[in-house]
């Protein structure tokens, strides 16, 4: 299939991108840039690009793709409580037309990644795909708002499909420190403390980067009937685990000590994940990732490549990350290229294409 992978500088679509190659997919990435080069380790290697920011994406860009793989997102809850409207701009509303072009275009498949954040405080029995949706971020209500407009969109020449991905752990060369096992790990690594500042009762479910990949992989690659406007939780049940839990693997996989200070109080964020319609669905795919051979990963990497304090907390946090560009005037307040950086960037490539 020749596959367009939106957000494909970011940490799922650096690892998804080369298995899809892999797989025998032509893929073109679309992406603003704004992670390119928060790279931890060598480079990765590009596909061509369509550097564009995903509010401006219409059915011409769109033309002569079979599928279209939606990764780019405002992706965690700080970003979305500190700027909502934003959030809601990009994750839903570019979201929705991005899925009407493609469907204009002649696009037939459009996969788009979801989150079990969705479903919220859900309680302790865990959760199908058709269980209440209790989302409580402005992230998470992104999400189900693109998952309702979206689906009403399915009809024999359009199939979208909806992939619930548990919380990600995992190396990938474009990190993201703002997750909990990539965060603790670090954590463990660079202080030989793993400090969790909520009370860490919360339960989390978690899948490995290369497990969202290869689900993606396989709901690409799935007959269209049998994926056509479904929503499916992609992990395994073995990965629902609380917070602390993941801090005592942690420790155990380093050597550190888990400090539980529990400034936070009790995050109202806890559910488990039941995984088992992907597998019937999708038999082609298993989540072979568990939590300590992802922080065993995880550790390694991190010493090999020499990450630092400053790097984790500015470089591979999305929030820090964004404040900066825009601290630089290379980012709006809208989130938009400013002028003066695209005439750069523009420069830039010219010098070097």
């Amino acid at each position: 299939m020749h596959v367009l992978v939106t957000g494909h500088q970011g940490y799922l679509g650096t690892v998804m991108v080369p298995l899809l190659i892999e797989r025998g997919h032509t893929v073109v990435g679309l992406d603003t840039g704004w992670f390119a080069d928060c790279v931890l380790g060598p480079a990765p290697a590009e596909p061509d690009v369509l550097r564009l920011d995903l509010r401006d994406v219409t059915s011409d860009h769109l033309r002569g793709f079979d599928a279209v793989v939606h990764l780019a997102a405002l992706s965690n809850d700080p970003l979305g409580t500190l700027a909502p409207d934003i959030t809601h701009d990009i994750n839903h509303h570019a979201s929705v037309r991005l899925a009407r072009a493609a469907k204009d275009a002649g696009v037939e498949r459009f996969l788009y990644a979801s989150t079990c954040s969705v479903y919220g405080a859900a309680g302790a029995d865990a959760v199908t795909e058709d269980a209440p949706l209790r989302p409580l971020t402005p992230y998470a209500v992104s999400k189900v708002r693109v998952e309702d407009d979206v689906a009403a969109l399915a009809d024999e020449g359009f199939t979208p499909v909806f992939l619930r991905n548990a919380t990600a752990f995992g190396f990938s060369p474009r990190l993201r420190a703002d997750i909990v096992v990539n965060d603790l790990t670090a954590s463990a690594v660079l202080t030989g403390r793993v400090v969790v500042k909520s009370d860490g009762t919360p339960w989390r479910p978690l899948v490995h980067a290369r497990d969202i990949a290869a689900a993606f992989a396989a709901a690409l690659e799935a007959p269209a009937a049998r994926v056509r406007g479904r929503a499916l939780n992609i992990g395994a049940e073995a990965n629902n685990v609380t917070v602390a839990q993941i801090a005592e693997t942690v420790a155990e996989v380093t050597g550190a000590e888990v400090v539980i200070t529990g400034e936070y109080g009790a995050d109202p964020r806890s559910y488990r994940v039941d995984f088992s319609a992907a597998r019937q669905i999708l038999p082609e795919f298993v989540a072979h990732w568990g939590i300590r051979d992802g922080a065993v990963e995880l550790a390694e990497s991190y010493r090999r490549h020499g990450l630092t304090a400053d790097a984790l907390a500015n470089r591979f946090t999305r929030l820090a990350r964004i404040t900066e560009l825009q601290r630089v005037g290379e980012l709006d307040a809208t989130l938009h290229r400013t002028a003066a950086a695209t005439l750069h960037r523009t420069a830039m490539a010219a010098r070097h294409g």
